[in-house]
């Protein structure tokens, strides 16, 4: 589908610049309104993370909803998987999270759920675009069709409570010390209450929140801060959050990084021990073939999906699976909630922990990350680079060079006039060499 405004994850930009501007956003709620709930009005839900432009955009889907004869509950500061659950919790027609995620508080965007807590499917995306096409207009012309708003009472307290519904029942975070980075987003006051209500120990970083300091050098995208911390406080693990609190990164206790791929193992092998994970793993393009090789060995199928979570969450449906993820931290356990949730995603991880009383370093003992290199070639103008023979050929020869030991990867770009080259394996020498052959014969092909 040749989408006019919606991207792999709703509509994003910079404040100001269009569509990301009042104006827009109005027609936006209006036309969603009325693709969302029809002519029989309903409601639709509006969460948003803390960026001081969301205060605006808040206004202005409210007025697009009530326009549209569609009633109004407003959530506040709510993490995007909380909207969600919320939206499915509450009966709604629809659910829409005003949120940039992990971009800095310059940007903004609108992300849409549907009545069951999950993304748009295609068909409905396309049919907000006509409807944005169309001239707005208020509802009949009679005032009293207009929606109605309201704030929803205690909407982070019913969160925080499903989020501890899903670790195991009768077990606790007791003894464990925890530092948790919100990244001055939107989980600011909810995660750090979700593990102290199970007994965790729990030091803060990253939760006061000023609209302007989002992301900025905090939260899973800038993991520096929190292994500060872990160190500083001698935690037994530090969890960062990206701002609207659907990624999830890690440190471990003596400060090492601990990736999307590396969580989405340890998930994978105590859902596996237990006898509870149905199906395979969901990984992308660009899952690092560790993994892949460490999923082997417990004999658990996997599959790649594009990069996204929006397809990791198709494959998945395809074949009926649960568990799915991103080396970014976006996993996906179905069994659990409807999207990505990186509260509920960290659970998991620790839920894994205390059950096998191993720390998070040592339950990663059987996976192992293979050295991977990712390189970038600017393009002047588009071109078919993965077209030319030369190319092909270049990327046979690397492919017979690593044998079964590695994996190349040449993509374009989603978001800017870029060829990525990835290449990975065990010998990382190798995989240097050989990323850096890819780059060469690119460049040859654009020079030509």
């Amino acid at each position: 589908m040749t989408r006019k405004y919606f991207g792999t994850d709703g509509i994003r930009g910079r404040v100001g610049d269009y569509p990301i501007t009042p104006d827009f956003v109005l027609k936006l709620g209006w036309a969603a309104g009325r693709v969302l709930a029809g002519n029989n009005g309903g409601k639709v839900l509006i969460g948003k993370d803390t960026r001081i432009s969301g205060y605006m955009f808040e206004s202005a889907l409210e007025a697009g909803l009530s326009a549209a004869g569609v009633d109004i509950h407003l959530l506040g500061p709510m993490p995007t998987p909380g909207v969600a659950y919320l939206t499915r919790t509450q009966f709604a027609q629809g659910g829409i999270v005003i949120s940039a995620s992990h971009n800095p508080y310059h940007d903004n965007g609108i992300k849409f759920f549907s009545g069951k807590g999950t993304k748009l499917p295609d068909d409905i995306e396309q049919a907000i675009e006509a409807e944005l096409d169309r001239d707005m207009v208020c509802k009949c012309n009679d005032s009293a069709s207009l929606g109605k708003a309201e704030r929803l009472d205690d909407a982070a307290g019913r969160y925080i409570e499903f989020c501890k519904s899903t670790f195991p029942t009768g077990m606790d975070l007791k003894g464990v010390k925890i530092v948790v980075d919100c990244a001055n987003g939107a989980t600011y006051h909810i995660a750090p209450k979700v593990f102290a209500e199970l007994g965790a120990t729990v030091f803060a970083i990253g939760d006061k929140p000023d609209g302007i300091n989002i992301n900025e050098a905090c939260g899973s995208t800038h993991m520096e801060l929190l292994q500060e911390n872990v160190k500083k406080y001698q935690a037994d693990i530090g969890i960062a959050l990206d701002g609207d609190g659907d990624r999830v990164m890690m440190v471990d206790g003596q400060g090492a990084l601990v990736d999307g791929d590396e969580l989405l193992y340890v998930i994978a092998m105590h859902r596996h021990q237990n006898n509870l994970l149905e199906g395979g793993v969901v990984g992308t393009l660009m899952t690092n073939l560790g993994l892949e090789h460490a999923l082997q060995e417990l004999n658990i199928d996997f599959q790649r999906a594009s990069v996204g979570d929006r397809y990791v969450m198709e494959c998945l449906r395809k074949d009926n699976w649960q568990l799915g993820g991103e080396s970014s931290g976006h996993i996906i356990c179905l069994d659990r909630t409807t999207t990505g949730d990186g509260i509920v995603s960290a659970l998991q991880v620790l839920a894994a922990m205390r059950e096998n009383e191993k720390s998070l370093r040592d339950l990663l003992s059987g996976m192992h990350k293979y050295p991977q290199t990712l390189l970038n070639v600017r393009l002047k103008e588009k071109m078919d680079v993965m077209g030319q023979d030369l190319v092909k050929e270049a990327v046979r020869s690397a492919e017979s060079q690593l044998a079964n030991n590695g994996r190349v990867l040449l993509r374009p770009s989603g978001t800017e006039p870029l060829i990525r080259v990835m290449v990975e394996g065990r010998d990382e020498g190798l995989v240097n060499a050989v990323a850096q052959e890819l780059v060469n014969v690119v460049q040859s092909c654009l020079s030509a």
